[in-house]
Formats: C-alpha cells, structure tokens, sequence
C-alpha cells in the first residue's frame, strides 16, 4: 500500500514535508503495511530539496509531478476548479486510482475537502463529510472532536452520522473498543441546548452504533471521560482554535512569570523535566493532524505550520487508518443506521 503527501502544502513547504516523506521512509517499517511514500508536487523543487537532504528516491520514496499549487489563502472551490493539475487534486486522483490508499497535507483544508469531494466523492450513505480532530485530555487517552471545521450550519441527521464516523475512526486509529460518545451543548441535561442539538439527542440516544452517553458541556472536553465529541463545524472550529489559543497563551503567562524573579526562574530550571513533559502531551504535531471522513480512503491534513514531525505523523495516522480499513467500518457502519 502507499501513502501520497500533498509536498506543496503547508507555511514551511516543500523544505519541511520533504523531510517528513523522507523520514517516513526510513522508518517504513514502523508504518503497517505501507511499502510506499509518494510525493506529489513540484519536481524540480521535490529534487532540489532531497539533494538538500542527501536523500534518493528508490523502493520506499517516489515521485510525481504536479505543475500546480494552491495557496492558503484561495477561495477552496474555486481554486480546485481553476488548477487542474494542482497537488491536492493529484492526490486525489492517485487514491482514486489505487495506486494509493491514503493522501496527507498541510494545506488548504477547504480546498482538501473540496479536491476530495470532486474527486472522491462520499462513502456510499454518507450525507456529509466531516473533519475528526484529536486533542489531549486529563487522562491517558485523547479524545476525538467531530466535526471540527466542514460543515457549517447542520442538521441533527448529520450530527448522528458524524457521531457514527467518529465511533469508527476511534476504534480503527486510536483502538477504543467501544468509544463513549457525547454531544457538545450547554449542559448535561437531557432537554439543554438549541432546537438542533436537541433533536440530535433523541437521534443518537435511540442509535444502535454508538455508544451514547449523553450531552455534554465545554468544561467535559479534557476530562477524558469521553471518547468522542460531536457538534456541527462552527462550534467544532471554534472550540479548536480557542483551545490551541489557550494552550499557547498558558505556556506565554508561565515564562512571563518565570521571569519575573530569578528565584522563580530557579524553580522552573527544577520544574524542568515536568514543563517539557506537559508541553508534549499538548503539542499538536505529535497527533497527526485531522482526518475527513466520510469521503473513500484516508485524507489527513495536519496544520499549516507543520514540521517535518507533523508530516511523519500524520503518514502515521494514515497508515493506521488504511491497516484496519476505517473507511470500510464507517461504510458498514452507516449502512447499519440506514436500515430499518
């Protein structure tokens, strides 16, 4: 199997996504199953920057060439529409044509979806593709965010069916047996929240794929007692970018702090190893980036800053949604919600 990465994609492309597919094949045998990292993109920039690397292309590592890019700035569908031959749609023909079971990028995340969706087209029932994120929690166990950023305004009919895709992507990628799966509304009780949400309660509560267990609220979100978070795409992206907002505001209070009296900063040179531990759990590269499912395959797009870190990471989760056939469960899945 192989895996194609979107090269000219993301604020540190093709330096930074180069070294990722380069370290991914080097580290071939960690990814199951994958015996191929195809990067797609630029070919005279893709070759200036393995000879950068003193890398080869060979058994693990090839090329394909895409004349085109798109910015992160481009309006998604328009862009997708105006450049054939741009690297995003590339990968979405080399999945469509088997040549690869999954893409990774850290682009343009509308203009994924779109590429997907008119290339791709949805798993068969699916109504609408939504992006599951993973974030960190109080516990051992990272929970999923669904849906994150793809659909704006939502019918409680969809809400069900991202709890569905989310169930399976938590099973197939992170191996939860059987996810608990909670909706996001303004409290715990069964009648709280918009006309909306409480529609999707009564939906989801009589749903036999999912574990349900119930509403609940913002301040649930990092206790990890729930395995996957539904909500239409307007919260979904609120609630990520406040969270990644935050984290980065707690870690620039404590250095401020830290430095405002030499004996604090001595207790920071002694709380050392303890801030380097928690700044890994909350570090975003280590988790791979988001996944949109409900499209054929496995599409995963990591954040625009990503490093050569994120890069392999996100190949990571790829390969592990592509080894224990995620799409295949969402499908099975949705099939099952469908019939009578």
């Amino acid at each position: 199997m192989r895996i194609a990465v979107d090269i000219m994609g993301g604020d540190h492309a093709p330096a930074e996504t180069v070294r990722g597919c380069i370290e991914a094949a080097q580290r071939i045998g960690e990814l199951k199953g994958i015996a191929q990292i195809m990067m797609v993109g630029q070919e005279p920039l893709i070759r200036a920057e393995l000879e950068k690397n003193r890398a080869e292309l060979g058994e693990h590592l090839a090329l394909v060439h895409a004349s085109e890019s798109i910015d992160m700035g481009e309006a998604p569908a328009a862009a997708v529409r105006r450049k054939r031959d741009n690297s995003l749609s590339r990968c979405m023909d080399i999945i469509k044509s088997g040549e690869a079971r999954a893409m990774v990028s850290a682009g343009n995340s509308g203009a994924l979806s779109a590429a997907a969706l008119f290339r791709l087209g949805r798993i068969k029932g699916v109504e609408r593709p939504a992006i599951a994120c993973v974030l960190p929690t109080r516990a051992a166990r990272p929970m999923v965010l669904i849906d994150a950023g793809a659909n704006m305004d939502c019918d409680a009919h969809w809400l069900v069916q991202f709890a569905i895709m989310g169930s399976a992507y938590a099973r197939a990628v992170l191996r939860r047996e059987n996810p608990r799966v909670g909706l996001l509304s303004i409290g715990t009780e069964d009648g709280k929240g918009n006309e909306m949400t409480k529609r999707a309660f009564q939906l989801l509560h009589s749903c036999r794929q999912i574990n349900f267990r119930g509403n609940v609220e913002g301040h649930d979100l990092f206790t990890g007692e729930t395995d996957v978070i539904v909500c239409d795409g307007f919260v979904g992206n609120v609630v990520l970018k406040t969270t990644e907002s935050a984290a980065h505001a707690i870690g620039a209070w404590m250095k401020e702090e830290f430095r405002r009296d030499p004996i604090r900063l001595l207790g920071a040179l002694l709380l050392k190893g303890a801030l380097r531990a928690m700044k890994r759990r909350m570090d975003p590269e280590l988790y791979g980036g988001a996944v949109l499912l409900g499209v054929p395959g496995a599409c995963v797009v990591t954040h625009g800053a990503a490093t050569h870190r994120a890069i392999f990471n996100a190949i990571r989760v790829a390969a592990a949604a592509i080894a224990n056939d995620m799409s295949g469960l969402i499908e099975e899945q949705i099939a099952a919600s469908q019939t009578p």
